[in-house]
């Protein structure tokens, strides 16, 4: 099977890409110099894949997903469609890594668990965040530079720091929610740009 058997219509691969013959490139999707697509990958139409990126085997991702430059997404991830993925972000998949087993070989695959990711629908991360495995990330959430996700991320989340914390809520035009109330478990909230409201599942924390 080659490579164009598996590659849609209107797709741009520069040359100095490396995407393998099991991969599959949806229609409209650009991949740029010296990125690497892992076989048995598969992109969905309209993705960008930015310089330098790394898209490990088995990784799926949606339509209309963007990835910048620098970015690693391991082997264990999805991506839904509409997702924003920034400059240097970085998808762990082993929560317990090590080179060599308890008799000091240098581990297989057969030697350890993959941890699972899933960045749902219309998601942002900001440019350097790392993802540690076994998470989920929540629509329209978004994910502040920089930041070391280590739970998962509720749907409209805005989480910053290390270990990342959730500090409010955006709205899916990714401006900050502002709160006008706390009902029965839910908090009630709306955008100050595109006046949008909300009714989302209150954190634990009285101060969101």
């Amino acid at each position: 099977m080659t490579i164009q058997s598996l590659i849609a219509n209107n797709v741009t691969i520069h040359p100095t890409a490396e995407v393998s013959p099991q991969a599959y490139i949806g229609d409209g999707c650009k991949i740029w110099h010296q990125a690497q697509v892992r076989e048995h990958a598969r992109l969905g139409d309209n993705c960008i894949v930015g310089k330098g990126s790394y898209i490990d085997f088995d990784v799926e991702i949606g339509n209309n997903v963007k990835i910048q430059n620098g970015v690693f997404i391991y082997h264990g991830v999805t991506i839904e469609d509409g997702v924003f993925i920034g400059p240097r972000v970085c998808f762990t998949n082993d929560m317990y890594p090590r080179a060599i087993t308890l008799e000091g070989n240098l581990k297989t695959d057969s030697d350890w668990e993959v941890g699972r990711t899933l960045v749902c629908y219309g998601a942002s991360i900001g440019a350097g965040a790392i993802i540690l495995p076994d998470v989920v990330i929540g629509r329209f959430a978004l994910v502040g530079a920089g930041a070391v996700v280590t739970k998962d991320v509720p749907d409209h989340g805005l989480v910053l720091g290390n270990p990342a914390r959730l500090v409010g809520f955006v709205c899916r035009c990714a401006q900050r929610l502002r709160k006008r109330m706390r009902r029965s478990g839910m908090l009630i909230l709306d955008c100050p740009a595109c006046e949008a409201t909300y009714e989302l599942e209150a954190p634990d924390d009285p101060y969101l």
